[in-house]
């Protein structure tokens, strides 16, 4: 989304798209550069970039890469793991790239660049009580961050690192670290790439560029060490990826969204997330009556029709750092085809981001009735509205 979703910043921030300016001092020289950064994506400048207006052509591994002639984009891993011993952690792992206006000074410096990278990391470490979060950005110039497909799929912000071990990114290595916890893992997909919305072409408006590219990774086998305080733990277990791309998505009418990626113990995953509206209303991703997306253990895909589905909330949370109010528990009701119930809970209250430019909940959750398995839970717009400002764009 996902980082949402997601963007997620989703989708997001999330969240690069909640910084409509960042401004850097820096010199010519090595110490110091001078340099303003203006995140302008007024109307005008929108028709200078791509946009997600219907389906596409998809080539992996290359739209596993960047697509810098859109002005949005982000990878978006979470996952849950427990070590040897059976002790439970969470991680959500996120770059953001936003596009600088086409037309912003080129000059010659080193330290200028087209692109501005934001991440997010997060650990939960939940027999602890603990919940880390990080936040970092840096324009893409001089090597400080950026993305590629070649020779393989590479993403990074300084030693933010997401990286291809093979030709194909099939296996990417994570690694990330903030003050009292790194993470160092190995992800093998299980499932290839599941084109989401109409083959992979997700709305989120009424207008046709009100959409995203977006793609998701369903299930991805994951190992490796993750430090907490000096204390290291060899941990597996199973992870989620998402990748969206885009240009312009939101509308001045929503507050937020609410965004879920399961795994289940049965071999399926399920994907559920909607937009949340100023009148209450609520928009689901994708467009054309869906509301859910499950994928069986054979890998073939199915819509969940919006009256097939239902969820209610059982619980509520209250941050004692921003006063938002959460859900915090889930009953979730599928009907028709496979008829299924279960409920989703968070495996620690307090995961909220409220250090990061847009306060939002992010963080692993426990599934159980028909179906067990954990997952992750996206929640934004609780603390304040986002409206089309999240993504520091106007509406049309």
């Amino acid at each position: 989304m996902r980082r949402l979703a997601a963007t997620l910043v989703v989708i997001l921030a999330i969240l690069i798209y909640g910084l409509s300016l960042i401004e850097m001092d820096v010199s010519a020289t090595a110490d110091e550069v001078a340099a303003s950064l203006l995140l302008d994506f007024s109307e005008e400048r929108l028709d200078r970039f791509s946009s997600a207006t219907g389906p596409r052509e998809w080539s992996f591994p290359a739209d596993f890469g960047p697509h810098p002639d859109f002005g949005m984009e982000w990878w978006y891993y979470t996952g849950n793991l427990q070590s040897d011993d059976g002790r439970r952690f969470g991680y959500q792992f996120t770059i953001f790239r936003r596009a600088l206006p086409p037309d912003s000074e080129a000059g010659s410096s080193e330290w200028r660049g087209d692109q501005v990278y934001m991440a997010h990391f997060s650990v939960t470490d939940v027999a602890g009580g603990r919940f880390l979060h990080d936040q970092r950005y840096s324009r893409g110039g001089a090597g400080l961050a950026g993305a590629s497909s070649e020779p393989r799929t590479h993403i990074w912000l300084e030693d933010l690192d997401m990286q291809a071990l093979n030709d194909e990114s099939s296996r990417m290595r994570l690694r990330a670290a903030m003050q009292g916890a790194s993470i160092d893992f190995t992800l093998e997909q299980v499932k290839p790439p599941r084109l989401r919305g109409v083959d992979g072409y997700s709305r989120k408006g009424v207008e046709p560029h009100q959409a995203s590219y977006y793609y998701s990774i369903p299930r991805l086998a994951t190992r490796g060490t993750l430090t907490l305080n000096g204390d290291s733990f060899a941990v597996q277990g199973e992870s989620w990826m998402d990748h969206e791309f885009f240009t312009q998505t939101l509308t001045e009418d929503v507050v937020g969204w609410d965004w879920f990626a399961l795994i289940f113990n049965d071999g399926r995953e399920m994907s559920l997330g909607w937009l949340r509206l100023v009148d209450g209303a609520e928009r689901y991703y994708g467009g054309g009556g869906s509301a859910a997306f499950l994928i069986e253990a054979d890998g073939s895909t199915r819509q969940i029709a919006t009256t097939d589905f239902h969820m209610e909330t059982t619980g509520l949370w209250t941050s004692p750092h921003s006063g938002a109010t959460y859900p915090a528990g889930w009953r979730v009701r599928v009907d028709g085809e496979s008829p299924l119930q279960f409920t989703l809970r968070p495996l620690l209250a307090d995961q909220e981001l409220h250090n990061s430019s847009v306060i939002y909940w992010e963080g692993a959750i426990g599934i159980e009735g028909d179906v067990s398995g954990f997952g992750y839970a996206e929640l934004t717009g609780y603390h304040a509205p986002l409206g089309a400002d999240f993504f520091g764009n106007s509406a049309p």
